[in-house]
This record gives structure tokens, C-alpha cells and sequence, in this order.
């Protein structure tokens, strides 16, 4: 059945080709469609198309279609083209003319558009879910670990001191503005696009309102033209969210990857997490943050795909936006199980001690003596000149106080605040 169907004979290659990998991605939709179509047949009584013995067998029958959809027992077969002509045969079949009765005032357009961004909500409050486990993570081990000194690198060169602690709660507070951007895709997201039909409003009096309402948007997209040019516009806020958040996650599995290394040696994991080689027996791979480091590098690619799919369309509907769609859902997943696998691998995550004892770290002190010069009576300039020339003549001796060095800017992490911050940014 297609929703289109004017009783044409179709090229099958052609329908394989334009329906793509729809049967396989309106899975994930499928509920959300029965949501949204239960909130329109609502509708359509209100405006009195439907009587209310109508609505009832309507309800009735879509009720158990999502008893389906949540025990696995949906599926879409060949013969539909899509979720939303799979569900509409449903009750044409189980109902007769009632069931024909359901597509008024709206299209297919619409359907997909208030299916994904129902879908993009409820996932975008679960990616935020998983995103505070991960900070809760790295706040409880910026607290254990904030006294365990590590080295800063910048260049990959030695730089100054840092800590575990300052390591952890960075990517802590980094999260907060990937959560940040998860917000502004979510308002993207809750404005419903339902009566825009295929672009151009019903002749219908439908209600939009009533809708909205039912299906707990804060605000209609009131432009039906803009509603539909919102097609592609709300994956992309997504795909920018996530890619901000895969960012983050790829450069701490980078850090993992240097910190594990036997030149570095600074962390290691237990054997559940590291994988090992086919011919070196002595190999603890850290294959799991390699993996997450690739997976959201794709991630970020997203947006740039996005971007060149729609770079060139004009207002109105468009077959290339369909491409949207798979790409979004899979990207979703992904971003979610790196999220999960990150979470619980770094909770098993073992620190070397007195790290910065190390002779090829003294040079990670020259900040420590330049300042103990200026708190003396140099002038900045000064001091830094001097510290230079006992590098070069040899005579540097790092000015190694660990204790110090802790009550610094280094031992200041305000995980307090940086909780605070999160909170608000979850609200």
C-alpha cells in the first residue's frame, strides 16, 4: 500500500530504490506515528469528522497497534511503503471506511515530520540522561583524585603540572555546554508542524492547537510553509548537538589512548576493558576508546552531510530529505552506547601515583620558579629570562613543591560550582 497509490504501475527498481531503508528506520518512528495519530483522530472529532463511536474504534485499534510496537511484534512489511501506510492499512483493514477516514487533513509530509521530532525529543532527554551519569562519573573521580598530580601537554611537549583532579572535572564542565546544545535542538524540536499537511494548510478547520497540546509541544510552528522547510532543519539541530557531544567524548578517549601508552604509562585498565593482539601476547590494547574516538568523529561528520544534502533545495518538499532520516536514528544510537560503554569503562580506570617525581617532568616547574622570582622582586620579563638561561646553561633546579603546587590555580576545581552549573543547564 502507498499512501500515494493512484493505481499506477511503478517500476519495482524504482520503488526499491526511492523507498530505501524507510521499512527498516520507520521502526524506531513507529510509535510516535501511533502517538501523533491518535492526537489527530482527537482532533477530527472535535471538527467533526470523526463521531465518537468513530474515535473510539479508531483509538481502540491504535492502542493495539502500540501494545505491538513496545512488545517487538511490529513489523513493516514489503508490501508497505512506509510505517505510515503500514498503520493506515491497519484500521482501513480492522475498520473499513472509518479507517479511511484518518488521513484527512494532513499528509505524508506531516506525519514524518511530527513522527521525527517526537522521536528526536524523547531521545534528546535520553542522550541528556546519559550525559549526566557521565558527569556524575567524572565529578565523583575529580573528588577521589584531586590531590594525584599528572603533567599538562601542550604540543604534546611537557607544559606545567596539572592533576587528575583538574583532568577529570574539565570534561565534566565541558559537558555542560554540549548539554546546552541539546537544549536548543530540543526547542527546535518542540514545535509541531501536524496541519502543515504537505506544505500548503488544510481546507479543512482543523485545530492546531488542540494538537499541539496533546502532544506536549510548548509552541506550534505556526508557517505551514516554514513547518515543512523545518524538514531537515530538525535533524541538523540534533546533529550539531551531537556532534558537540562526540567531540568531547572523542578527545577524552584520545587522552585515554595517550595517557595508556608505555612511554607515558599514566593509566591502565583491568583486562575486562583493553583487548589483546594476535601474535603479541604482551598487548593491552585500549581498542573500546579507540572505537569511541572513530564513532564520534563520524558523529561530527553529520552536520557537513546535512549540510550537502540541502545546500541546494528550494522551499517545499523535496524527495533528498528523506536521506535525513537514517542518518539521524543511526547517529542517535550511536552517540548513546558511547555514551554508556564510556561511563562504564572509565569507572574501572587506574591512576600511577607520584608521576611528576619523574627527572623528565622537572621541566614541568619552570612556572614555579619564574613565579617565586617575581613574588621576589623580579619583573615578569625578568625572571622569565633568567629561568631561560638556566635551562640552557644547566643550572635549573625545578622547583618541586608538590604541596604548593596543589594550593595553586591546579587545586581549585570548584566541583561545587561546576555541579551547580550542570543543574541548570539539565533545567
Amino acid at each position: 500500500m502507498k499512501l500515494w497509490n493512484k493505481d499506477d504501475n511503478l517500476n519495482i527498481k524504482i520503488e526499491k530504490f526511492t523507498v530505501g531503508n524507510d521499512r527498516i528506520n520507520d521502526l524506531f518512528l513507529a510509535e510516535y506515528d501511533v502517538i501523533a495519530t491518535i492526537a489527530h483522530a482527537k482532533m477530527l472529532n472535535k471538527i467533526d469528522v470523526l463521531n465518537k463511536a468513530e474515535l473510539n474504534n479508531i483509538i481502540s485499534e491504535l492502542n493495539m497497534i502500540l501494545k505491538d510496537i513496545e512488545i517487538g511484534n511490529f513489523i513493516i512489511e514489503d508490501e508497505y511503503e512506509d510505517v505510515h501506510s503500514k498503520i493506515e492499512s491497519i484500521l482501513v483493514k480492522k475498520l473499513g471506511k472509518v479507517g479511511k477516514k484518518i488521513h484527512t487533513g494532513r499528509s505524508r509530509n506531516d506525519q514524518v515530520l511530527v513522527a521525527t521530532q517526537l522521536y528526536l525529543k524523547n531521545e534528546i532527554c535520553e542522550i541528556k540522561f546519559l550525559t549526566k551519569n557521565l558527569f556524575n562519573t567524572l565529578i565523583e573521580l575529580a573528588e577521589k583524585n584531586k590531590n594525584l598530580l599528572l603533567p599538562g601537554y601542550t604540543h604534546l611537549q611537557v607544559a606545567m603540572p596539572s592533576s587528575f583532579g583538574l583532568w577529570f572535572s574539565s570534561y565534566a564542565e565541558c559537558l555542560i555546554d554540549d548539554v546546552l546544545y541539546l537544549n536548543t535542538a530540543f526547542k527546535i524540536n518542540d514545535q509541531n508542524p501536524l496541519g502543515s499537511a504537505a506544505g500548503f494548510g488544510s481546507s479543512f478547520k482543523i485545530d492546531r492547537d488542540f494538537t499541539t497540546k496533546e502532544l506536549g509541544f510548548s509552541e506550534l510552528k505556526y508557517n505551514v510553509v516554514s513547518s515543512q522547510m523545518n524538514r531537515g532543519k530538525v535533524e541538523k539541530s540534533v546533529a550539531i548537538a551531537i556532534g558537540s557531544l562526540a567531540s568531547t567524548l572523542s578527545k577524552l578517549s584520545a587522552d585515554i589512548c595517550f595517557y595508556m601508552t608505555q612511554e607515558l604509562n599514566f593509566i591502565s585498565f583491568p583486562d575486562e576493558i583493553t583487548t589483546g593482539s594476535s601474535i603479541m601476547p604482551h598487548k593491552k590494547n585500549p581498542d573500546v576508546f579507540e572505537l569511541i574516538r572513530g564513532k564520534c568523529n563520524i558523529i561530527q561528520s553529520l552536520t557537513n552531510e546535512f549540510n550537502s544534502i540541502s545546500i541546494n533545495l528550494t522551499s517545499g518538499y523535496h524527495r533528498d530529505l528523506q536521506l535525513y532520516k537514517g542518518k539521524i536514528i543511526e547517529s542517535v544510537i550511536e552517540i548513546k552506547n558511547c555514551l554508556e560503554i564510556l561511563d562504564y569503562s572509565i569507572k574501572k580506570i587506574n591512576l600511577r601515583e607520584n608521576i611528576l617525581e619523574d627527572e623528565k617532568y622537572k621541566y614541568a616547574f619552570t612556572v614555579e620558579n619564574l613565579n617565586e622570582l617575581v613574588n621576589n622582586g623580579f619583573s615578569f620579563r625578568d625572571a622569565y629570562l633568567k629561568i631561560s638561561e638556566d635551562i640552557k646553561n644547566g643550572n635549573y633546579i625545578p622547583k618541586k613543591d608538590f604541596n604548593h603546587t596543589l594550593k595553586g590555580s591546579i587545586g581549585n576545581l570548584c566541583l561545587k560550582e561546576i555541579e551547580i552549573k550542570m543543574k541548570k543547564a539539565l533545567n
